[in-house]
C-alpha cells in the first residue's frame, strides 16, 4: 500500500481474484477506504480462474468506481486500475448502460447510487453525449478547417481515436486550457502524429 495526498490508500501490488463474486468483495471492504487499486483482468480466450472486463467494471460502477488506465501483465491477465469517480467527470453511454441493467438486477449500491445522483445533479450524467455522437467542438472545427493537413489526419482517425481526442479537448475545465489543448491538437495532427503521441502532450499543456 502506499499513502496518496488525501490520506487514504492505494493498493501497489494487482490484486487477482478467481471470479466476479470474489472481486466484489474487494471494493465491498474498500471503496471508501482506498484511492485506487490494480485488477488482473483475465484476456479473451484465457483459460484461466478470474474476472472479464466486463464483470469488474459493472461491480466497480455498483460501488461508485471507475476503470482507467490498462497495462500488460502475462499471457493470460492484463492490469486494469480502477479509481473512485471524481466529482464532474462524465458518464459515457456504455457506462449509463452499464448502470441502468445493474440498477435492473438490484446490483447498484448506496455508494454507487449516490455517485449517479450526483451526476445527474450536477450534468455530468450526460456531458460526455457529444463524444459518443462524434460531435466536434466548434472551436477544434473551425480550427481543423482552417489547416487542411490537420482535418485530414484527424479524419482518418478511428471512431475511438476521435472519441479520445474530442473527451480531452471537452474535459477542459478553463477555456484557456481548452485553446491550449486544441492548438495542441492542430499541431501534433498537422504533423501526421498518432493519437498515441499526442497523449504525450497531455501532460505538457496543462
Amino acid at each position: 500500500m502506499t499513502k496518496t495526498g488525501g490520506g487514504r490508500k492505494e493498493s501497489v501490488e494487482p490484486v487477482k481474484v478467481r471470479g466476479r463474486a470474489e472481486w466484489r468483495d474487494w471494493p465491498e471492504s474498500n471503496h471508501d477506504k482506498e484511492d485506487g487499486v490494480w485488477l488482473l483482468v483475465a484476456k479473451k480466450g484465457a483459460s484461466v480462474d478470474g474476472v472479464t472486463y466486463e464483470e469488474a467494471v459493472e461491480e466497480a460502477l455498483s460501488f461508485g468506481w471507475i476503470d482507467s488506465t490498462a497495462r500488460a501483465h502475462d499471457q493470460s491477465f492484463f492490469k486494469q486500475r480502477f479509481t473512485p469517480r471524481r466529482k464532474g467527470s462524465g458518464w459515457s453511454r456504455s457506462n449509463r448502460e452499464r448502470v441502468a441493467r445493474l440498477i435492473e438486477r438490484g446490483q447498484m449500491t448506496v455508494a454507487g447510487t449516490a455517485k449517479v445522483e450526483e451526476a445527474k445533479a450536477d450534468g455530468s450524467w450526460n456531458s460526455l453525449d457529444a463524444v459518443d455522437e462524434l460531435d466536434i467542438p466548434r472551436e477544434l472545427a473551425q480550427d481543423l478547417e482552417e489547416d487542411p493537413k490537420a482535418n485530414l489526419h484527424f479524419h482518418s482517425l478511428s471512431p475511438s481515436q476521435k472519441k479520445q481526442v474530442i473527451r480531452w479537448v471537452l474535459d477542459a475545465k478553463r477555456s484557456e486550457t481548452r485553446r491550449r489543448r486544441i492548438a495542441a491538437v492542430i499541431s501534433m495532427a498537422s504533423q501526421g502524429k498518432r493519437v498515441g503521441d499526442l497523449a504525450e502532450i497531455y501532460k505538457r499543456t496543462d
